[in-house]
């Protein structure tokens, strides 16, 4: 059967990675096989049938991943080299062992990245701003200078006010006798430049 999706493959001397552009799959409408020699790919009435594959491969352990706008379908092979093609004659040096004479046929089911993700991220317990002064982007930072300034005293306050606009937002000092006694000099990040807006 002649395939009708456009699909490209690259490989390694253990796998054969195939994408077969086929955009919205809907999981419930697809069927994919993989057999010892055979791959199947039926989604509604678009289909890719790749036989006699050019090595032998293991429908257990191959899978897939249903994207956006592609399936990728990752072939293992039962021997180890490259195919340097999907199909073809080539002798199959497996074609006459013990693993080739027990026909098996698979249909595997896809993983839901987005699920596992969602449950490792939920497992995650949420730091407070106490534990660590980062969580929560700027917002919570901004809120832990807040709490340094509204305990400080008069001093540390006005060190924190000069030193802050007077280096342009660089620098944040809480040593008033250091900051009274001149200018704060903008230090800008290391690789960064200063530069004053008009």
């Amino acid at each position: 059967m002649a395939a009708n999706l456009r699909h490209e493959f690259y490989e390694t001397d253990e796998k054969v990675t195939i994408s077969i552009f086929d955009r919205g799959v809907d999981l419930a409408n697809v069927s994919i096989k993989f057999d010892p020699r055979r791959l199947s790919y039926v989604n509604g009435e678009r289909s890719l049938i790749l036989e006699p594959l050019k090595g032998q491969i293991d429908p257990n352990t191959s899978e897939f991943i249903v994207g956006k706008v592609k399936v990728e379908i990752r072939l293992v092979k039962m021997s180890p080299g490259r195919w340097g093609g999907l199909i073809g004659d080539s002798p199959d040096p497996l074609a006459n062992s013990a693993v080739a004479s027990s026909p098996t046929s698979t249909t595997k089911r896809v993983k839901n990245w987005e699920g596992i993700t969602t449950e490792i991220l939920g497992s995650e317990k949420e730091k407070s701003t106490d534990e660590d002064p980062n969580v929560g982007g700027d917002s919570t930072l901004n809120g832990f200078f807040q709490k340094i300034f509204g305990d400080a005293d008069d001093d540390t306050k006005r060190a924190m006010m000069k030193s802050y606009q007077e280096s342009g937002g660089t620098t944040l000092s809480t040593n008033w006798d250091e900051v009274k006694k001149a200018k704060v000099e903008v230090k800008p990040p290391a690789g960064s430049e200063w530069k004053k807006w008009n």
